[in-house]
């Protein structure tokens, strides 16, 4: 990759499926050695986006680049400098450990003379040296995810892709995963290029990309965005939420609804706000709480509405689109 280049610059991509456009012309440059992340709902658009970027779908429109090479003209070349960690398992759970990493070392070319000892390194970097002759199918789900991962890394690449890292993973074994991430990039010195839907998680990243219904909303480090809202998130439990939102409106002039079974709204210095909304709302609150902005509430402020209700209208949608193709 030559010196000062982006390890992903991306211009104006999109993709259409029929009529439905997953990614609408998303522009962004990832720097090397950024741990750099896709944020956003699923049915956003941010596996689209990665399977692009790694030259399994190819662009209705707009131009990418990865590790130097077109995603397109060059595909081969891209392959060759990625490493990719599917959403799905694709471990073969009849082979050992360290016979899906010889498999993997055979497809891409790694020199035999090289193999046995980038195999020890990579597995003893995710801390399954020990269990190498184990089949992978006898792993815990978190195992088999630090299997992925380090068969994603054996073919040293320049950029490695995670798609949701860590989908269907308990909280603690989410940490060690990410605990590895870090480790990884200490010692590999590569590119990170992830995917979640998990507001902790995209913490973790040195910049973070908001993505929203195929475009990209926000990009900017994590500090940087919760910064720009600037409010503090208030949630009220009330006996009429309708009323409490039309009362927050005309008393206090402040935009509220209702997100994840609570009427929500943001206000400046949210604590000292609350005992003015319960002198003055004219609405019986039964519970408050007040947080500092979060990755959510930037989510909220570009959206209108939280990630996890997005993904929950996204599902009624699809429930919508596959009665309607059934008839």
């Amino acid at each position: 990759m030559p010196s000062g280049e982006p390890a992903v610059a991306v211009d104006g991509l999109s993709k259409r499926f029929g009529d439905v456009e997953a990614v609408r012309g998303i522009e962004f440059a990832v720097r090397p050695g950024e741990i750099f992340g896709f944020l956003g709902p699923n049915g956003a658009g941010k596996s689209t986006t990665i399977n692009m970027l790694c030259t399994l779908l190819r662009p209705s429109g707009g131009a990418a680049r990865v590790a130097g090479y077109d995603v397109v003209a060059q595909r081969d070349d891209v392959r060759r400098n990625i490493g990719l960690v599917f959403q799905d398992p694709t471990l073969d759970g009849y082979l050992t450990g360290e016979q899906n990493l010889r498999f993997h070392a055979e497809l891409y070319g790694v020199p035999r003379a090289a193999t046995a000892g980038r195999i020890e390194q990579v597995l003893r970097m995710v801390g399954l040296w020990d269990r190498r002759e184990d089949r992978a199918q006898h792993y815990s789900g978190g195992m088999k995810r630090r299997l992925e991962i380090a068969r994603g890394l054996l073919h040293s690449p320049r950029v490695l892709f995670l798609d949701e890292p860590t989908v269907g993973l308990d909280p603690q074994t989410r940490a060690s995963i990410w605990e590895y991430i870090r480790q990884l990039k200490e010692a590999e010195e590569i590119t990170i290029f992830l995917t979640t839907h998990y507001m902790d998680e995209a913490e973790n990243c040195d910049r973070i990309a908001i993505m929203d219904k195929g475009q990209i909303v926000a990009l900017d480090t994590p500090e940087a965005l919760k910064a720009g809202v600037g409010k503090d998130r208030v949630r009220i439990e009330t006996a009429d939420d309708e009323a409490a939102i039309a009362a927050i409106k005309e008393r206090f002039d402040l935009e509220a609804r209702v997100s994840e079974g609570a009427v929500t709204f943001s206000v400046a210095s949210g604590e000292a706000f609350v005992p003015r909304l319960f002198a003055e709302l004219g609405v019986p609150i039964r519970s408050v709480s007040v947080s500092r902005p979060s990755l959510d509430d930037v989510f909220m402020s570009f959206t209108g509405s939280t990630i996890r209700d997005a993904e929950a209208g996204a599902s009624d949608h699809m429930r919508m689109m596959m009665r309607a193709a059934r008839r």
